[in-house]
C-alpha cells in the first residue's frame, strides 16, 4: 500500500496517509472526505552523492566499516 498526501477541503489539514489504492480516507479532525494531492518525485542521482559524503565522513572519523576490503586503506 503506497503513501499518499491528502488534504481536507473543510479544515485544510494536510497529512500523509497509508491507504489502499482505490480508497479515500476521512479526515481525523472533522470526518469529511479528503482529496488526494500530487506528490513531488525525488530527484534522481542523489544516492551517489549521499554515499560519497558518508564515506568521506567515515574516513575523517577513522572508521572504514562501510567500505569494501579493497577500498580500505592499508595500515600496518
Amino acid at each position: 500500500m503506497p503513501l499518499y498526501d491528502f488534504r481536507c477541503n473543510t479544515c485544510n489539514k494536510t497529512m500523509e496517509v497509508l491507504v489502499k489504492a482505490g480508497s479515500t480516507p476521512c479526515c481525523p479532525e472533522c470526518g469529511d472526505a479528503m482529496e488526494k494531492l500530487l506528490s513531488c518525485p525525488a530527484p534522481p542521482g542523489q544516492s551517489a552523492g549521499i554515499i560519497a559524503s558518508a564515506r568521506a565522513k567515515a574516513a575523517r572519523e577513522g572508521h572504514f566499516s562501510n567500505y569494501s576490503p579493497s577500498e580500505r586503506p592499508r595500515t600496518k
